[in-house]
């Protein structure tokens, strides 16, 4: 396990926040409209939209409130205005954090992010102070059962892709942000719905964590995720799965 102890991993094992489809409702409604608020509501011309759609259609959000959200973006629609704001933090055993959000309020925000942050053993940090840990990657996450090998990697090599790694039950493909689009519409054109497909903030190196710091890491991710302006969370904690089994208990 020690090799595949990402948050992904952790969340997996916890059935955790993604699992909750009213959280997931209101953090998509949020993104589907900072993105058309960005860069306009025709998913043709813009991307990261377009992404964000093929998410809501995943989670089974209705048409009608797809369509509302991005008409708040793009100001046919009366809305709450907000804000794309990124926290940088340490947990329990100096792991560091890196924190997504998007609010309508960045003073509650902080104020609850600094709290949460304190009652589990961590703290927030200075702007840039832990990012120089992290690479901004394109992140796509495919069930080997779902995909044959070469076939994959071919596929995603041609449109742009910098590796594809082997993580146990899946396959993960790294690119730089800018061919995440491309990569991401290439695997979809061979029938593959990913596990996963994001730009994420990738360690560049794992801080181990044992005993009682592992298991407060991994009751304060749970705490970040579950938050209501947390849009994804980030984390440099290597964490073996006994240490998450007990976190359950």
């Amino acid at each position: 396990m020690s090799g595949h102890s990402k948050w992904h991993t952790i969340k997996h094992k916890k059935g955790a926040a993604d699992a909750k489809r009213g959280k997931v409702f209101t953090r998509v409604i949020k993104e589907l409209t900072v993105a058309a608020r960005s860069g306009g509501g025709d998913p043709d011309m813009n991307p990261r939209l377009r992404t964000i759609i093929a998410e809501a259609k995943s989670v089974n959000m209705p048409a009608d409130n797809i369509k509302r959200a991005i008409q708040r973006g793009t100001g046919e629609l009366p809305g709450v205005s907000y804000d794309e704001i990124t926290y940088e933090g340490y947990g329990p055993g100096g792991a560091a954090l890196i924190i997504e959000t998007l609010t309508d309020n960045k003073n509650r925000t902080v104020g609850e992010m600094r709290h949460t942050l304190g009652k589990y053993g961590g703290n927030l940090a200075a702007e840039n102070s832990v990012a120089w840990m992290f690479d901004r990657k394109g992140y796509i996450v495919v069930e080997k059962a779902k995909a044959d090998e070469d076939t994959l990697m071919a596929a995603a090599l041609e449109a742009g892709a910098d590796d594809l790694r082997d993580d146990g039950d899946s396959w993960e493909i790294l690119s730089t942000p800018e061919s995440f689009q491309k990569i991401l519409e290439a695997v979809k054109a061979l029938g593959i719905e990913p596990g996963a497909a994001e730009l994420a903030f990738l360690p560049q190196n794992y801080v181990k964590l044992e005993g009682k710091p592992a298991q407060q890491m991994v009751k304060l991710m749970e705490a970040i995720e579950e938050h209501d302006d947390t849009k994804k969370v980030w984390s440099n904690a290597d964490i073996e799965e006994k240490e998450i089994e007990a976190s359950l208990a």
